[in-house]
C-alpha cells in the first residue's frame, strides 16, 4: 500500500531544515541561533558554541556569551572572529559581548541571494521526494498492486503536498527578505 504521509513527512523535514538554516542568517536583530554554524576547536573536537556557553540576546543589537570554562573564552572569541559573519566580540572575564552592527545595503543584497539559493536547494529536495514517490507509484502500477485510477489519485495527492511545501518555502523566503530589508 502506498503511504503518502511518509513523503509528506520527508518534505516537511526538508522545510524544517530550511527554516533552521534561515535562522542562522544574520538579520539586523540579535538571535542566539546566529552562532549555530560556528564551531570551536576544543577538547580535541569541533563543538558548537551553545555546548560550551550560554548564549543570550539581552538587547536587539547585542549577544552575550557566558562561557562555562575560562580556558575556552579565547577559543570561542577567535572562532567568532574567523567566521564570515563580520562580528567583533569583546571579552569581559568569562563573558563575551558581541555588538551586532547594522547591515549595509551590499550585505543585505548578499543575504537575499543566499536565501534564494537555500530556498532553491530545498525546493529541489522536495521535488526529488515527489519524484521518488511517483517512481514507487509507477512500479506499483507495473506490478499491478494498484490500478490506473489509484495511481492518478496518489500522484495528484503527492503533487498537492509538493505544492504546499514549496508555497511554505516561498512564504518563508519573502518573510525573511522583509526582515532583512527592514532597517
Amino acid at each position: 500500500m502506498f503511504d503518502k504521509n511518509n513523503y509528506k513527512q520527508k518534505m516537511n523535514k526538508t522545510f524544517e531544515a530550511f527554516t533552521k538554516d534561515l535562522s542562522t542568517l544574520r538579520t539586523g536583530r540579535a538571535n542566539a541561533s546566529m552562532l549555530d554554524t560556528i564551531k570551536v576547536d576544543v577538547y580535541g573536537q569541533k563543538m558548537p558554541i551553545n555546548q560550551l556557553a550560554t548564549i543570550t540576546a539581552p538587547e536587539p543589537r547585542s549577544l552575550n556569551i557566558q562561557v562555562w570554562d575560562q580556558n575556552n573564552v579565547e577559543l570561542i572569541d577567535s572562532s567568532i572572529r574567523k567566521s564570515e559573519m563580520g562580528l567583533n566580540p569583546q571579552i569581559d572575564g568569562q563573558l563575551i559581548r558581541i555588538p551586532i552592527p547594522n547591515l549595509n545595503e551590499e550585505r543585505r543584497n548578499e543575504l537575499k541571494k543566499m536565501i534564494k539559493t537555500m530556498a532553491e536547494k530545498s525546493k529541489v529536495s522536495i521535488r526529488n521526494i515527489r519524484r521518488e514517490a511517483n517512481d514507487i507509484l509507477k512500479t506499483m502500477l507495473k506490478e499491478k498492486k494498484i490500478g490506473e485510477d489509484e495511481n492518478n489519485k496518489y500522484e495528484k495527492e503527492v503533487q498537492t503536498i509538493t505544492d504546499q511545501e514549496i508555497k511554505k518555502i516561498d512564504e518563508k523566503v519573502s518573510q525573511k527578505e522583509k526582515e532583512i530589508m527592514t532597517v
